[in-house]
Parts: structure tokens; sequence; C-alpha cells
């Protein structure tokens, strides 16, 4: 009869697995569809460009530099999973696309750990939710699809929660596992650390003590600083700033420890506005975004008075898992808005937590109160979403380097195939990946290269170029000997060139190309 039973069990443990399988594969597929179809053109994504670059074709994997002199001012963990996986794989040039792709594996891990936690204290129909409402996320899906840290960060804090109430809930006879638990949860806070600096252990557990002092568990506090797991979290935190230290690298220390931590709050990178996050807060996934405020307010409502008694065990978990998600969206919304400095990506990490949240009032709230057309009515919201993000998403980013897609095009392109997004990615005007191309069919790499009059941040040009170029303050006529590359709207603004300059070629980009000349003589010398 056990056996019996067991038989019987199978095809739902079955049928579970593959749900939760699904979702994260449509998570991945909706991140690495045509992943690198954008060139990098923005400056930000540029600069892990380069540093990632560095490590995977130079073997800078410890301190590399940008443009060789600034230091890689982000802990390294997004960078050596990518030069981790470059090497598994036998990559040994970056492209946009490996860029990129430790991001959309990091969010398809999320989207697997956010679904599998909610599976075990919401049943499938939770699951099936929280992971729709993931994979609706605009905020989420596009950020797993741009090559920087914050997707590493998002996975992390949300493993040290899912750890956290695993280890909270593990029963006490469970030695082995709740130790698994405990040092499970001291690593990923240590590895959030290494994902984007202090932040990755500040809130999750800050939101962790507040949740703990709010539920007066005090012999919790206790258990949970004991000595050996908080001594892996501060090893694992502390190791690269420590080999920053002893590297005598004190310029890199200072910028992560000064602007990029402190200096945010008080304006080192600059100031946005009070109500700067009302629209990733509100508007990142439409209806689904406004639903979250008040879903956390229901939560950290269950604090005034006594709860309510005769819950089940299972409700019980749901409740408890809602309230941490609650106090850590608080933590995380405050934390942020009192810096001077804000991203829409800071708040990347409420979109698990949210999408839990967003779960738990369906299943606990609203299928009980307002009936079965509510999940339903979730889901379809969802799909609204997540059809919109598959075509707008990868349409935003060829827009972002300057390649207009009409609606025709943009409707047909994911059904085309690689030749269309090659004539795609041929009419990206903001990039430099064919201009930089043609420059170093030119240009040797002992050759000095310098540029002039370019507004924008070169470090896309620098990371095309694979190579150092010296920006040029001075007048082009006191330019050194040597190849520089001038905006072609600038060549053509100035009156005369001096006879010592000889025009190589222009690149092909249209008006915003770029103008290689080369100088024949230091700045002063006769022409040669």
């Amino acid at each position: 009869m056990q056996d019996r039973g067991r038989l019987m069990r199978r095809p739902s443990r079955l049928r579970e697995v593959a749900t939760i399988g699904a979702i994260a594969g449509l998570v991945a597929f909706l991140t690495i569809n045509r992943l690198g179809a954008s060139d990098v053109c923005g400056s930000n994504e540029a600069v892990e460009a380069i540093f990632l670059q560095q490590k995977v074709e130079h073997g800078q994997w410890l301190f590399p530099l940008d443009n060789g002199r600034d230091p890689m001012y982000k802990p390294p963990l997004f960078h050596w999973t990518a030069a981790s996986l470059d090497r598994l794989l036998g990559i040994g040039h970056v492209t946009a696309f490996d860029l990129r792709l430790t991001s959309a594996l990091y969010a398809s891990a999320g989207a697997l750990l956010t679904t599998a936690f909610a599976l075990a204290r919401l049943g499938l129909e939770g699951s099936v939710i929280s992971g729709l409402v993931l994979a609706a996320s605009y905020e989420y899906v596009s950020q797993g699809r741009i090559g920087r840290v914050d997707m590493t960060l998002t996975f992390f804090e949300t493993l040290s929660l899912v750890s956290f109430l695993a280890w909270l809930e593990a029963s006490q006879s469970i030695g082995a596992r709740r130790k698994a638990l405990h040092y499970l949860l001291a690593a990923s806070l240590g590895l959030g650390v290494l994902a984007k600096g202090p932040v990755g252990l500040l809130l999750p557990g800050g939101a962790i003590g507040i949740f703990l002092a709010l539920e007066k568990r005090w012999s919790d506090v206790r258990q949970l600083l004991t000595p050996l797991p908080a001594t892996l979290a501060c090893i694992l935190a502390s190791s690269w700033y420590l080999a920053g230290l002893l590297g005598r690298q004190f310029g890199l220390l200072t910028r992560q420890v000064g602007s990029e931590n402190l200096g945010r709050f008080f304006g080192a990178l600059g100031r946005m506005p009070a109500w700067y996050y009302v629209q990733p807060l509100l508007l990142n996934a439409g209806p689904l975004s406004l639903m979250v405020p008040p879903i956390v307010g229901i939560a950290l409502a269950r604090y005034r008075g006594d709860r309510p008694g005769g819950v089940a065990d299972g409700e019980a978990d749901a409740d408890r898992m809602a309230r941490l998600l609650a106090v850590f969206w608080v933590v995380t919304v405050i934390f942020f808005e009192m810096a001077a400095y804000k991203r829409k990506a800071y708040l990347l990490p409420l979109s698990p937590a949210s999408a839990l949240l967003i779960a738990w009032w369906v299943c606990r709230y609203g299928i009980p109160r307002l009936g079965r057309f509510v999940p339903g009515a979730i889901a379809a919201i969802c799909a609204a979403f997540i059809i919109g993000n598959f075509f707008f998403i990868p349409w935003r980013e060829a827009k972002d380097c300057g390649a207009r897609l009409t609606l025709g095009e943009t409707l047909r392109w994911p059904f085309e195939g690689r030749q269309r997004t090659g004539q795609i990615r041929s009419r990206q005007t903001d990039s430099y990946r064919q201009e930089a191309a043609e420059v170093n069919q030119v240009v040797g790499k002992e050759d000095p290269l310098f540029v002039y009059g370019l507004d924008q941040s070169i470090e896309p040009l620098v990371f095309y170029l694979d190579r150092n170029i010296t920006p040029l303050a001075s007048p082009l006529e006191d330019a050194p000997r040597g190849y520089i590359l001038v905006p072609a709207a600038v060549l053509k603004s100035l009156s005369a060139h001096p006879p010592r300059f000889g025009e190589v070629l222009i690149a092909p980009g249209g008006a915003d190309s770029l103008a290689l000349l080369r100088s024949h003589s230091a700045g002063g010398e006769s022409g040669s």
C-alpha cells in the first residue's frame, strides 16, 4: 500500500517540478531571446564590458582598469561569474551577448528560486502566480538583459531572505539541515556584498533584524549571530576589499566605500527628486505594481494587536513569509529614498518579493473573498505584459543604440532570421562597433590613439576598440604625433586643417560617425 501511495503522489510532484521549470524557462527565453542583437551603447554597461574584457582577454582578474587608468569600482562577483562562464564555454572574446548572459542566467535562477519558495508555502497555484508576475515585470526582464551587477545582487538578496525563512522554520530536531541553511544564509549575505557592496548585506540583514524584533524572536537573533556562520559572512564580504587594501588599491577603495556608498547619500553622484521612485514602484507592471503597496500594508497590519489564532501551519508559514517580505520592501524603499542619487535598478531586488506578496494575497485573501476569477485575472494581466515586453524590450534596446524600428518591423523581427538581426544591428548609429573594426584595421596596437571633441562617454568606443585611448583636452592643433578620432560633425565645423594632419578614413555611421586623422608631427612642429 505504501508503494502504491508513492506512485500516486509522484505525478503531482513531477507536475510541480515541470511547472516551476517552465516558468524559469519562460524568464530565460524572455531574457536570452535576441540578447546580443543590440550593441553595447550605454556608458554604464560599457564600463562593465571593459572590466570583463580585461579579465577574459587580458587576465586581469582582480583589479582591471577602465581605459588603462580607472580601477574597477564595483565588487567583482558579476564579472567573476561572467568570466568563469566564458572560460567554461571556451569563449575568448567578449561580446554583447556573453556580457549579458550572466544577468539572464541570474534572472532565470531568481525566477526558479522564487517559484520554488512559493510552491512550499502557497502551493502550485501561488507558485505559478508569483512566477508569472515576475515574468511580467518590465524592470526584472529588462535588467536581466543588461550586463550590469544589479541582477546578481537581486539573486543573492532573494536567496538571503529565502534561506533565512527556511532556517527559521526548520525543526530544531533536524540539526544538520538547520545548520546547512544557516551557512547558506551567511554565504548569501557575504556574496551579496561581493555583488554590489555593503548594500547586499545591509538591506536583507536589516530587514531580517527588524522582522525578528517585531516577532519578538530574541533567541533566534542570538542563534543567527553564532561565530562560525558570522565569520563566513564576514570573510566573503570583506575578501575583495582586503585584497584591495593589501594590493594598495587605495583609489578603488576610496571610490567604492566613499562616493559609491557613503557619498550617494550626500550628493557625490548627483541628486534626484524625492518622487523619482514613484514610476518604478507603481508602473513597473501596470495594475500589478499598484497592488503591491496595499498588500505590504495588509501584511504589516497583522502586527497590530494579537494575530488571529487557529491558523493552519501552512497559512502561518505563508503569513510569516509575507511579513518578512513586507518589512524588506519598506526597508529597501526607505533606504534608497534617503539617498540623494537614485536609479530605477536599485529597486530591482523588490521584484521577487513583490511577486511573492501578490501571490500570497491572491491565495490568502483574493480567492477566499472574491472568488476563483482572481487568479485568472492576474494571469491574463501577466500574459498581456509578457507578450508586450517580448516585443517592446528588444525594440527599446535597438532604439537606445540609434536603430528606429517601425511597428511592423518590431512585430516581424522575432520571427525573422539572423539576417534581419544583422540588418538591425547595422542601423545602430549610436554604436561604435563598426567604426572600431574599421579603425583597428588601420591603427596598430602600438600606435598612439587619441580622441578629440567627443561629447558622450568614450567607454563604448574603448570596449569595441579593445585598447586604451587618450582624450585630448587641448586644441586639435596641439595634438601629439599619432592617430586622432574626431566626430565627423566636429571635423566639418573646423574651418581648416593644419597641413600636418592627414585624413585616413571616416568610419561608417552617418552623421554621428568618427573621422580618423593622422598627426604626422607633434603639436608646434612643422609638417612632414
